[in-house]
């Protein structure tokens, strides 16, 4: 198995470089890669190419990076946490209300006060979710696994019918404004965002990791994993806030992002089974993968018009998701 696994994070690795490699060279303006090797060694070029790939194709392809990973690793911990498979980083209700906030923002016509005011919406909206979360499920010191679950649905419920009524009394301007952020999108990528994510996506990683041996002894049970001397309530809690805290963040760098959190993890369970000591760090490489790829359709297929991301992550992870179940029935 640990032969096995190397070979596959090998594999990811060079996977993840072949495609932000391509996510670089194709758009509307197609750069050959022995171009793109002569920019990448001299940013101070003053050329239309160096632009685009400096200031636009490069950070996008981080952001997508640090997105992609972040999201799969949260879906990851919380499958494992609530041992539920359809259970994804927006099950929550993080997403809807980070996206609530980001609506009412830009339907007052706050956003005029600079590129950080809907990221710092989205995570001010998010952290609300997650405290009150938290609040509401935690008693006498003990979370309450199903409560939380339940709440989560409730709340994203909730924020979804209050976003329609946000989108029903905005202008028309706002509303293109709302949808884009609402479906996820990286074209406003920029080197700040791009670093931030990047580097909590791979903090969030060497910070989680020590919990994949906790999240298989929970996976037993929570009897059986207190008997293996797993404190139940720290990994839980441990666990919810470290990735409600990435969900948020992603949100609020990239708007909502489906599908990401949730197929990626059932992927890789076909690669390397249900041990998370192989299973969070598969993860993390695919989902970075899948969304800079996901990105690199979006913004090239109906050229030179960009869609939102997460209208390919949700196209194409749910044909992925739908072939994983089919493989698993038929035992392949």
């Amino acid at each position: 198995m640990k032969r096995k696994g190397l070979l596959a994070f090998l594999f990811l690795v060079v996977l993840l470089g072949l495609v932000a490699l391509f996510s670089l060279c194709v758009g509307t303006v197609w750069i050959s890669p022995l171009g793109l090797f002569s920019l990448l060694g001299r940013r101070e070029a003053d050329s239309t190419i160096a632009t685009i790939v400096w200031e636009l194709r490069l950070p996008r392809v981080l952001l997508g990076f640090g997105v992609g990973g972040a999201l799969s690793l949260a879906g990851v911990m919380l499958q494992g946490l609530f041992r539920n498979p359809l259970v994804e980083p927006y099950t929550l209700g993080i997403s809807g209300g980070a996206a609530l906030c980001v609506a009412v923002v830009i339907s007052l016509g706050l956003r005029a006060g600079g590129l950080v005011t809907l990221p710092v919406a989205g995570f001010c909206g998010g952290l609300a979710v997650i405290l009150l979360l938290y609040l509401l499920s935690a008693r006498r010191g003990i979370l309450n696994i199903q409560g939380l679950l339940l709440t989560g649905v409730m709340l994203s419920f909730i924020s979804s019918s209050l976003i329609m009524l946000v989108m029903a009394l905005s202008r028309t301007d706002d509303l293109h404004g709302i949808l884009f952020w609402i479906m996820g999108f990286l074209g406003d990528a920029n080197w700040g965002t791009a670093l931030f994510m990047l580097v909590v996506s791979l903090g969030g990683f060497f910070i989680s990791y020590p919990l994949s041996l906790r999240l298989n002894a929970l996976a037993l049970g929570e009897e059986e994993a207190a008997h293996l001397g797993v404190n139940i309530e720290a990994t839980k809690r441990g666990v919810f806030l470290l990735a409600s805290l990435l969900t948020g963040l992603c949100v609020a760098s990239s708007g909502v992002i489906g599908f990401v959190g949730l197929v990626v993890p059932h992927l890789m369970r076909l690669l390397f089974g249900p041990d998370h000591r192989f299973l969070m760090p598969g993860s993390f490489l695919f989902g970075a993968v899948f969304l800079v790829l996901c990105d690199t359709i979006a913004r090239t297929i109906v050229s030179p018009t960009e869609l939102p991301v997460g209208v390919i992550t949700g196209i194409v992870g749910g044909v992925l998701f739908i072939h994983a179940l089919s493989r698993k029935r038929m035992g392949l």
